[in-house]
């Protein structure tokens, strides 16, 4: 074998009893020299003397009994992130004993995940160098259970998830010529092909006349066509549903209100949110829990043409509401509100999550490793920031206070699509509650941790991270366990 990742604690007597002597020796020799402690997040790479394998990675896991899934997630990210660089085709790894808060039937699905998650690359636009083309690339990592605890089920859940948030990080990370509204419509079709799931995208002249004045005023500045992307999985037996509403916007400039041109080109990635519902109906499709889940999303793009919105215009919401623009880059808003309200008024669903790389603000206050929360119903943000920590998503309410409510009225309107500098990512998510009427929401701003996200093992740092995509599976099954 090429190489062979062990998980290591950082407690006495923590290697492995089920290597060989010779491996045990080697590991021990270099925890006796102090330079492999089995800290988390700590490394060694060793060459046994026999070759078998080739190459024995240390990986770190901290202390046993405070372990967690994230950190193991992590682990295992940071191993198989590593064995991807080797020149090798075949790698395997030894699954950790149980300890701290993960079960033993889960730790060969939450390092599979892991594995998977760490050993992506998107390299679709590179050619290969010339000495690349005679390297071997990671085709396979496989699992030793020297314990014989984990489940087999276990390990293909975990993998349906990673894949997931695999192709929601694709999709995020194609450029913005290539992943159009329409493009984001194909692919949310082939993800409903493959999971039979119920499949509808409407078009332009459809929304016009639905009356989405908030959704088509943004649209209008650009010649891409705008779509409403519908996905329905609905099983026997479920009574509740739940929506889950993405931001898709495809290439946001800022409008007439334009973006400084340094770091526009991140501007691809503020179609996150959409890519996390895609995501997440592809895995929910495949476990199939017994919750309806409806996938919401408005693609288009922000762009200043002609015919584009302007600061100062007035434009009448599919809920009836009349919205006052004062800048035309807060856009994510505006096309969410008529999403929402359609989501609520069409499907009437007992819970409603939206994700959006929505706020500048929310980076300042949580910076690159939370996601903010505002929400209309405390019970079901607990639901949700505990799927969060489950997944790894961690998730932070931000406070909703009735004083920052008056910070959007408007002037000429009911409302206006920016509130005051200060609390921004508060007044955004508190014009999308507008929208939800007294259906139980929580808005979800991932613009810190959509991309720029480092040294976090199964996350890249260079581009979109999936953020979204494990909270929503987990929330969709948690909904379907409680029947």
């Amino acid at each position: 074998m090429g190489a062979l990742a062990v998980f290591v604690s950082d407690e006495r007597n923590a290697v492995p009893t089920a290597l060989s002597a010779g491996l045990r020796r080697d590991i021990k020799r270099v925890m006796d020299l102090k330079e492999f402690s089995g800290k988390a997040g700590q490394s060694r790479l060793l060459f046994p003397a026999d070759g078998k394998p080739q190459r024995l990675l240390l990986v770190g896991l901290g202390k046993a009994k405070a372990l967690t899934r994230e950190a193991l997630r992590r682990a295992a990210g940071s191993a198989a992130g590593q064995l991807a660089d080797f020149n090798l085709s075949l790698a395997g790894a030894v699954l950790p004993k149980t300890g701290g808060g993960v079960p033993a039937g889960d730790v060969a699905g939450v390092v599979a995940e892991g594995m998977a998650l760490g050993a992506y690359r998107f390299n679709t636009y590179k050619a290969k160098a010339e000495d690349e083309k005679s390297r071997q690339h990671l085709q396979r990592i496989t699992l030793f259970d020297p314990q014989q605890v984990s489940s087999r089920a276990a390990m293909q859940q975990g993998m349906v998830r990673a894949e997931a948030m695999c192709l929601a990080r694709t999709l995020g990370n194609q450029p913005a010529n290539a992943m159009t509204p329409t493009q984001l419509a194909k692919e949310a079709a082939t993800v409903a092909k493959r999971r039979g799931l119920k499949f509808k995208a409407l078009e332009r002249k459809q929304l016009e006349a639905m009356g989405m004045g908030l959704f088509m005023g943004v649209a209008k500045g650009s010649r891409q066509p705008p779509k409403l992307i519908l996905l329905e999985y609905r099983p026997r037996g479920a009574t509740r549903t739940l929506a889950i509403v993405g931001k898709g916007i495809t290439f946001d400039s800022g409008g007439i209100s334009l973006k400084p041109g340094a770091n526009m080109d991140e501007m691809k990635f503020d179609m996150c949110g959409a890519a996390a519902v895609l995501g997440a109906m592809d895995a929910i499709g495949a476990l199939k829990p017994r919750v309806n889940v409806i996938g919401v999303v408005p693609a288009c793009e922000n762009l200043p043409d002609g015919e584009a919105l302007k600061p100062g215009d007035i434009l009448r919401a599919y809920s009836g509401t009349h919205v006052e623009i004062l800048n035309t880059d807060a856009e994510g808003r505006l096309i969410l509100a008529d999403a929402l309200a359609y989501a609520v008024k069409t499907y009437k669903p007992d819970g409603i999550v939206d994700l959006a790389t929505l706020t500048g603000a929310c980076v300042i206050a949580l910076g690159h490793y939370a996601t903010g929360a505002i929400a209309n119903d405390e019970a079901f943000q607990a639901q949700v920031v505990a799927s969060g920590k489950s997944s790894g998503d961690t998730v932070w309410p931000l406070p909703n206070f009735p004083e920052y409510e008056e910070l959007i009225k408007g002037k000429y309107a009911d409302l206006q699509n920016v509130g005051a500098r200060e609390g921004g990512a508060i007044t955004a998510g508190l014009f999308l509650k507008h929208f939800v009427g007294e259906t139980p929401w929580v808005h979800l701003d991932i613009a810190g941790t959509a991309w720029g996200v480092k040294n976090v093992g199964h996350v890249p740092n260079e581009g979109a991270t999936g953020v979204g995509v494990g909270l929503l599976i987990d929330l969709a099954r948690q909904w379907g366990d409680k029947r």
